[in-house]
């Protein structure tokens, strides 16, 4: 039933498999040699990540009638970088080439995404606990939420970048030739770079490597820098949590609030 209208657009020579993911909304097309990786309602800004070379190559576009966007991309032999091999200057590379992309931004821009405040991710967060705390209040997720809010006046900044917002390695995409993608761009923000950076080197990098890993991507740490990240990996790692929560995905919500807890606890973060 689902794929119904992807055939409608490939026809019925075309083998259509599912791609997983949260939205349910991906799907994988093969047809004798030919591969494309398709997607209702992408990300409007794919043609510019495209053109960058940040994802695979977009191969077309199209409109159906009920107004939904589909978009083909090249499906690529590859694999997802592991938790190590986010090491790599190259991750570093890439996400500072994503960055300091004025034409990633002025698309953003374009499309309407405002700049996003620390008191606005204070307030979603909040908002989003009041109902949680219905279900079953979390001792640690309050503590975390009390840190956002004992800190949110220290880490205003007026540079905004294009932020991904979830950098997790099961994100960044190896090809077989060698080619390094960062897809899924769907929650993708204006933002502080602290939110991308924060919850990358939070949980990937150790911290006796944060000095080299910024070198490669080009910046220098400052104690206002530090700030941020330590506040933007809190509190993305809080908006995790409520996203499982709210779908009663309680198994990997807890592992989230664990981590959370560790990460606390180990850079003492009151």
């Amino acid at each position: 039933m689902k794929v119904n209208w992807l055939e409608d657009i490939l026809g019925q020579d075309w083998t259509i498999i599912p791609a997983g993911g949260s939205t349910g909304e991906a799907y994988y097309a093969q047809n004798e040699g030919k591969r494309l990786f398709l997607k209702r309602n992408s990300s409007p800004f794919l043609a510019v990540l495209s053109a960058e070379g940040i994802v695979p190559k977009l191969v077309w576009t199209k409109r159906l009638e009920n107004g939904d966007v589909i978009t083909a991309q090249e499906w690529l032999e590859g694999r997802e970088l592991n938790t190590e091999e986010m090491k790599h200057p190259r991750v570093a590379a890439l996400l500072s080439k994503i960055h300091h992309s004025t034409e990633l931004l002025d698309m953003l821009m374009r499309i309407g995404k405002h700049p996003l405040k620390p008191e606005d991710v204070l307030i979603d967060l909040k908002e989003n606990q009041k109902i949680l705390d219905q279900v079953g209040p979390r001792i640690e997720v309050h503590h975390a939420l009390k840190y956002i809010e004992n800190r949110v006046q220290y880490v205003q900044n007026d540079i905004h970048v294009v932020c991904h917002c979830d950098t997790n390695h099961n994100n960044w995409l190896l090809s077989s030739n060698n080619q390094l993608y960062l897809i899924d761009w769907d929650n993708a923000m204006v933002a502080d770079p602290a939110l991308d950076l924060g919850m990358l080197l939070y949980t990937y990098i150790p911290e006796e490597n944060w000095g080299k890993w910024m070198q490669q991507y080009g910046i220098t740490a400052t104690d206002h820098l530090m700030e941020r990240m330590k506040w933007y990996a809190v509190s993305q790692s809080l908006s995790f949590i409520q996203w499982h929560m709210m779908r009663g995905e309680d198994k990997e919500a807890s592992i989230r609030i664990k981590k959370l807890n560790d990460m606390m606890v180990r850079h003492h973060l009151k």
